[in-house]
Parts: structure tokens; C-alpha cells; sequence
């Protein structure tokens, strides 16, 4: 008997060790870059996805975060994910849109009106025809999005009210070249830059200013470097996540099930935090020393500069002025 447990034992034991080298093999952790830093809603959305990634996939795939551009810049991401180097990036969509153009008429400013505007565009036939040629363009796949709240405009030195103000301040823009046409048709010379560079710029006063939502203005410390927010609420902030397609198609039919389940409930979450969160972020600024002040004469004299100058210059980029009027009917104008 004895002899028989010595030579049947160590083939169980090599048989148990096989199938756990399997199964231990066949689980994977996924990457994912993060372009703001953690406690912004880009963090929030991707906790979430990463949470419910997990959970749907049994326990057996994770995703590991790394925020704050570690993984290189949004734009370098998006390049990485497109080759299939990097699994996931999420990014703010001004980022997404020189390797998809039709995504810019998500950045044309005034287009957005608010959150519900938002939804409408990326739940709907638009945002789905979005994703379709961001897979063509760019060789990613739209997954998911993080809902930011208004671009606000943040400077070191003094309140602005009207385009007269802003004349010589300095401020920094993503290398987006509807965001670059708008500061244009605002009568300013704005200047490009990564964003992985931005705090050390407004710290080092190469620049005056950015303009991001309240939630990024807090997550990157920029209360730290800024003293004045305008709330120019000229474009909606929104992030998608983003799967290489690449990835995605070499991944199991229950897999994929999986990834864009877990994109859908983290956008609902992303939503819900917006609406959750951003009052008492504004309340903390102020806190730390931030003036927060609307512009002029409700804003008009900025939306007519942008929308009379950018809208038409775009029209063919984002497909058409006949594709641009029928998302503007989609939003009831």
C-alpha cells in the first residue's frame, strides 16, 4: 500500500501543479494609463471599470492603474494602445480627436450645453458612430466615458471677465486644433502643450493659465499655482476609455462581453459622481484661495467670437455641415 501512495502521490501532485500553472497562466492583469492624477473623475472611472472588470471575469483578470501620465503622454498613449503595446488609456477626448477627427465636434465650443447634452451624445447613435470610427481612425475602441463637468479657465494673475482680459495672458492648450482655433478667435495666442507638462509650466510661470474642469483643477493641485477661475463653460470635459483594438480582438467572445459591460456601468457611476462631487470640489477651492468668477454680460461676447469663427472652419473635419446640423437637432437646436 505504502508503495503504491509513493508513486501515485507524486503524479497527483504534478497533475494539481499543471492544472494550476494553467489556470495561472491563462489569467491576465491589464494595463491601463490615466492622464490626470488619482482623485478626479478619470481615477473614479477607472476604479470603477477596474472593480467591475474583476468581479465580472470571476476574480481571475485585474487591471492595474496608472495615473498621471506615468505610462507617457494621452497622446502617446492612444499611439500604444493602436499598436497593441498598451491594453487600455484613458485620456481627454481634445486627445483622441487629431488620430479621429469626427470626435471634435465634441470639443466645439458651446456644442455641449451641460450634462444631460453630454449623455444624450455619447449613449446615443452619435456616440456609437463615434466609437465605429474611432476603431477605423485611430485603432481603438471607445469603451466608456468619464463626464468631467465645463472646461473652466484658471490664471495666476488677475480676474477675467471680458476678451479684453484675457489679451496678454499666456495660456496653455492641449495640441488640439479646435481648442487652439478658439483661444484664436478669443484674440489670444495660446500655446501648446502636453499635458504631462502643465503644472510644471503654471509653476515655473512659462504659462498663465489652462482651462480644465473644477474636478481636474483640484485632483492636479492647480490651486496650488492658480489663483483666478473664469467659468467660460465653453466645452463639456469628457474622457473616454479606451481598449486597444487590437486587444480587444484577440480577447474571448465572454471577455469582450465582459470589457464593455463593465465600460457601460462605469459610465452610469461616472455620471452619478459628476453630479455627486463637483459643488463640494468648488466649495474646497475657494477654500484654498481660488476666486471663481462668470464672465461678462453672460458669456455672450465669448460665444459669438468662438462659434461664428470655429464652427464653420470645422464642419468638414467632423464630416460635414449637414452631419454638424443633425447632432445639433439630436440636442433639440
Amino acid at each position: 500500500m505504502n508503495f503504491h501512495k509513493a508513486r501515485i502521490l507524486p503524479a497527483v501532485f504534478a497533475i494539481v501543479a499543471l492544472l494550476f500553472a494553467g489556470s495561472a497562466a491563462s489569467a491576465k492583469t491589464f494595463k491601463m494609463a490615466i492622464g490626470d492624477a488619482q482623485g478626479g473623475t478619470q481615477w473614479a472611472l477607472a476604479e470603477k471599470f477596474s472593480e467591475l472588470f474583476t468581479e465580472k471575469t470571476g476574480g481571475k483578470h485585474k487591471v492595474s492603474l496608472f495615473p498621471n501620465g506615468q505610462l507617457g503622454s494621452e497622446q502617446d498613449t492612444i499611439n500604444d494602445a493602436a499598436m497593441g503595446t498598451l491594453d487600455f488609456s484613458l485620456l481627454a477626448v481634445n486627445n483622441i480627436t487629431p488620430f479621429s477627427p469626427t470626435v471634435g465636434v465634441l470639443t466645439l465650443p458651446y456644442v455641449i450645453l451641460g450634462l444631460d447634452d453630454a449623455v444624450t451624445l455619447t449613449h446615443g447613435e452619435v456616440g456609437k458612430e463615434l466609437v465605429e470610427n474611432t476603431i477605423r481612425d485611430a485603432g481603438v475602441r471607445i469603451i466608456g466615458w468619464a463626464y468631467s463637468g465645463f472646461r473652466v479657465l484658471t490664471n495666476s494673475k488677475k480676474p477675467v471677465a471680458t476678451l479684453d482680459d484675457l489679451k496678454g495672458l499666456i495660456i496653455r492648450v492641449p495640441k488640439n486644433e479646435i481648442m487652439i482655433a478658439t483661444y484664436q478667435a478669443w484674440g489670444c495666442n495660446p500655446t501648446p502643450m502636453a499635458w504631462s507638462e502643465t503644472f510644471t509650466a503654471l509653476q515655473q510661470k512659462v504659462v498663465d493659465g489652462q482651462d480644465n474642469p473644477f474636478i481636474t483643477v483640484s485632483a492636479m493641485k492647480f490651486y496650488e499655482v492658480q489663483k483666478y477661475i473664469t467659468t467660460i463653460r465653453y466645452i463639456f470635459s469628457l474622457e473616454p476609455l479606451v481598449i486597444s483594438e487590437a486587444v480587444f480582438q484577440d480577447l474571448k467572445p465572454e471577455l469582450q462581453k465582459a470589457v464593455l459591460d463593465a465600460g457601460q456601468e462605469a459610465t452610469l457611476y461616472s455620471e452619478q459622481y459628476l453630479k455627486d462631487s463637483e459643488a463640494a470640489i468648488i466649495k474646497d477651492l475657494e477654500a484654498k484661495g481660488m476666486e471663481i468668477s462668470a464672465p461678462a454680460d453672460d458669456e455672450k461676447e465669448w460665444i459669438e467670437a468662438a462659434t461664428s469663427a470655429v464652427w464653420p472652419k470645422y464642419y468638414d473635419s467632423i464630416g460635414g455641415k449637414d452631419k454638424f446640423d443633425s447632432i445639433m437637432k439630436v440636442l433639440g437646436r
